[in-house]
């Protein structure tokens, strides 16, 4: 299952590089995202809890950064069991970031393939879903750099 899309942040992107790429930040940005480990500068475990159709599930998740170049592309491979029932998710992400007027655009493609009981949910459902955290995650992640949040964190 293939997913992407893009979103704007008002910010420069070197700055919104400098965020994203940071677990805890990034993590912060999507519902769910618990208990969160640095194993080391690349690699990251965590468990995310996500309601999907009428069936809520709960994922280890294992992250590993397999490529950087500043300030514009991250690429992460995800491995992923839910946690109680049978099935696996693996995905690959690509996000490239660039420079447009005084915003950063964010343009993401993930390749997901899920197995088990949440794999047999549909494409559909799963793909509404992702839609569904990319609003949630693209909210987040402009509020943090709006002017309002800059100024209150001073």
């Amino acid at each position: 299952m293939k997913i992407s899309g893009e979103l704007t942040v008002p910010a420069p992107q070197a700055a919104v590089f400098e965020a994203v790429q940071d677990a805890r930040f990034f993590a912060s940005c999507i519902d769910g995202v618990q208990e969160l480990t640095e194993v080391d500068p690349t690699h990251y475990d965590a468990v995310l809890e996500t309601k999907v159709a009428y069936m809520k599930f709960r994922f280890k998740l294992s992250v590993e950064v397999t490529r950087k170049e500043p300030p514009d592309t991250i690429e992460a491979k995800v491995e992923g069991t839910p946690l109680g029932i049978v099935g696996r998710i693996t995905a690959t992400s690509v996000t490239r970031l660039s420079q447009v007027g005084d915003e950063t655009r964010i343009a993401y493609e993930i390749d997901a393939a899920i197995t088990g009981k949440l794999g047999s949910l549909g494409q559909p459902v799963l793909k509404s879903k992702a839609k569904d955290m990319e609003k949630q995650f693209s909210s987040r992640l402009r509020e943090k750099f709006s002017p309002a949040s800059s100024g209150a964190a001073s």
